[in-house]
């Protein structure tokens, strides 16, 4: 690990103006390129304290054994300049975009003598019109068979093409009419170019000429009674109406336009494109890249830009990129990419209407994306495996944790406490063992104390299934003035009085009626909670005063993704792409997803209550009588019984029920006016 101060430049050495800067590492090997405006203050960000950078751009300068940089003039030249050297050296450090498959385009070979319609992956060549991507190329086959009828265009291979050249004989396509054949001089080449180039008009969107001079020729040709001929250019429109429809319209004004949303977590992020063409979608692609550099919404928008449009020229670049997030340097990547293009191109937040609803589509599209992604990786059992070793060594465990439980305390602002478990198995969730607590030994916020109380509250349930199955008996205490004579080993540890008791819900018996394990019988390899150094601690405690000593205990703290361990005062830091890194992750986020789930639902039930719920045989039907007559549940409690009786449905116990109901239970604290400070008249309102 090298000393950034080893290689600090001086500050006078560096220059104020537009530039790209390269680190490099001992090898001389590019690690990372970026670019500046004013490269002189972005490289001296770079020799900070290390504990005030971001932990991959610590590990990416204490990788680092020197710094170079090149100045130009504009922040346009730097922004290509910084393309064109991620391209070529492709740094360990930066984020780059991978295509999570090879999408196949329609390709139109406008750079031959006969130009040829086909199916093409891969880089892109020069003289060729690009039509895509598409998600399949099946569909593309199914486009250019409907198109044939009116644009017969050459899509035979060099080898057939010269063959029937020689033969005097065209392919099957030329005798029914679905190549003009030029290969056997049916159409000269200016001809055959001529079709060609009206297919690529059709497929950019100018459809309406050639459908509305299809029927106005179909219509002629019926006037003259050339029935046969009107037949087959109703067929052809119909053909190309049905090329047109694969498409749906999404924008009405014919926008071009391409739709970028990301997707991301810590580690991750997934990007998705929607390429529309004459308002309708043409084109869709996703691609998936690791979090290698200390990057957020707008820094993933502007590598996705470079990626997209960096070797584009011309209509390739649309007059519209919508993004989620500008980049910081919004002027300057706009006047890249209106050079790339040859004219003017709006990168912009689309704000309301159909762009912003099509762009939440395309967020849709980028979130099931990145979830495919990473169910994937959880699926694969070498995966798995993998990730269960990594995480043995990195906590130093004897055995890889095939059991992991992980815990997460929810609230709002101290109200509604609650605390998940979530279990893995094998890598894997295990739904059925996830369960839910309740706060109950304290009132109000504090997350360390609620973490001791269910993890005391989980564990000891767990050694009291075991001594109720006889799986061990607990040894008298030492101080025990009746225990004579040696103290015999325990079985297993010795359950603390102090810890907080078991709540109602979990004193349910653990077996079922065969004798199977049901709730905490079974105890894992590793606990995993949801916090830095004061929860684990927290955890450990707990698990001391248990006297259990055989269970690890390790956090994970969200915002750097540290791994921390009891009783150490640096964190573990896992290698970015570490298979065991996601995998705690995994843990960690759906302990959170299930505590936030159970807590909302707490405070919405809260929310709804009424002191009638109370009311012994008051069922909704009578509630929303009372209430109905009395206007609110404040009016209601101060009626007499008598009034109360008056109510149809209403007999005098119950009357004498809810008028002892709602005098036990206290009133509402009164509302203020914010803007005033005036207390308002309390009103119950229509709830019950």
């Amino acid at each position: 690990m090298a000393d950034p101060s080893s290689y600090r430049p001086s500050p006078g050495q560096i220059p104020d103006s537009p530039g790209v800067y390269k680190f490099r590492d001992e090898h001389r090997r590019v690690i990372y390129v970026g670019k500046a405006k004013n490269l002189r203050q972005r490289v001296a960000n770079y020799f900070q304290d290390l504990a005030g950078l971001h932990p991959r751009t610590r590990s990416m300068v204490t990788t680092a054994a020197s710094v170079e940089w090149t100045v130009v003039s504009t922040e346009v030249e730097a922004l290509q300049l910084e393309y064109t050297w991620i391209k070529e050296f492709d740094p360990r450090f930066n984020v780059k975009y991978r295509d999570d498959k090879s999408y196949p385009y329609l390709a139109v070979t406008l750079n031959e003598e006969f130009p040829r319609v086909q199916v093409m992956r891969g880089a892109k060549k020069k003289g060729v019109r690009y039509f895509g991507p598409y998600g399949h190329a099946w569909a593309i086959r199914e486009t250019v068979d409907l198109m044939l009828r009116v644009f017969p265009v050459r899509t035979c291979s060099a080898g057939v093409f010269k063959n029937a050249a020689r033969t005097g004989r065209p392919c099957l396509l030329g005798y029914i009419d679905k190549c003009s054949a030029p290969c056997v001089g049916r159409v000269t080449p200016e001809e055959h170019r001529e079709l060609a180039e009206d297919f690529c008009d059709f497929m950019a969107g100018r459809t309406g000429t050639y459908i509305r001079r299809l029927e106005k020729d179909m219509t002629q040709a019926a006037e003259e009674m050339e029935y046969e001929r009107a037949a087959r250019l109703r067929d052809d429109a119909g053909a190309l109406k049905r090329a047109m429809e694969k498409s749906a319209v999404v924008l009405a004004d014919a926008t071009d336009a391409d739709l970028i949303a990301v997707a991301e977590d810590e580690l991750e992020a997934a990007l998705q494109i929607f390429h529309v063409r004459g308002g309708r979608v043409r084109g869709q692609r996703g691609w998936v890249t690791d979090k290698v550099e200390a990057v957020d919404t707008s820094g993933l928008v502007e590598h996705a830009l470079q990626q997209l449009y960096g070797e584009e020229r011309g209509d390739a670049v649309p007059k519209e990129v919508l993004v989620p997030a500008l980049p910081e340097d919004t002027e300057a990547v706009s006047q890249w990419l209106a050079e790339r293009r040859g004219s003017q191109v709006s990168l912009r937040i689309p704000q309301r209407g159909d762009k912003k609803d099509l762009m939440a589509t395309v967020q849709r599209n980028a979130q099931q994306a990145l979830g495919l992604h990473k169910t994937k990786r959880a699926s694969d059992l070498t995966t798995r495996s993998r990730a269960l070793e990594e995480i043995a060594e990195a906590l130093g465990l004897d055995t890889a944790p095939l059991r992991i439980e992980c815990y997460d305390i929810s609230h709002l602002q101290g109200d509604d406490v609650v605390a998940s478990m979530v279990v893995f198995e094998d890598g894997l969730a295990r739904k059925s063992e996830y369960r839910r607590f309740q706060i109950k030994g304290f009132e109000g916020q504090d997350d360390v104390r609620s973490m001791h109380e269910v993890i005391g509250r989980r564990f000891k349930r767990y050694l009291q299934d075991k001594e109720r199955t006889g799986e061990w008996e607990q040894a008298p205490s030492v101080t025990d003035p009746a225990a004579t004579g040696p103290v015999p080993a325990a079985t297993g540890p010795v359950p603390a009085p102090a810890l907080p008791a078991a709540s109602p819900a979990d004193e349910i018996d653990p077996r079922e009626d065969d004798g199977r394990p049901k709730r905490f019988a079974y105890p894992p390899q590793l606990v995993v909670v949801d916090g830095g150094q004061p929860q684990v601690a927290a955890a450990k405690r707990a698990l001391d005063e248990l006297g259990i000593d055989d269970i690890a205990v390790c956090g994970l703290a969200k915002r750097l993704e540290e791994v921390w361990l009891p009783d150490d005062d640096d964190p573990v830091v896992l290698p970015r792409s570490s298979e065991g890194l996601y995998l705690l992750q995994r843990v960690r986020d759906e302990a959170h997803r299930f505590a936030i789930t159970y807590q909302r639902a707490k405070r919405a039930k809260r929310i709804r209550s009424s002191p009638l719920d109370d009311v012994a045989g008051l069922g909704e039907t009578r509630k929303q009588a009372l209430i109905k007559h009395f206007g609110s549940v404040k009016k209601l409690r101060q009626a007499t019984i008598e009034e109360i009786c008056e109510v149809p449905g209403i007999g005098r116990r119950t009357a004498e029920s809810v008028a002892v109901a709602l005098a036990s239970a206290a009133p509402a604290a009164p509302a203020v006016n914010t803007a005033t400070g005036e207390i308002m008249e309390e009103d119950d309102g229509g709830t019950p």
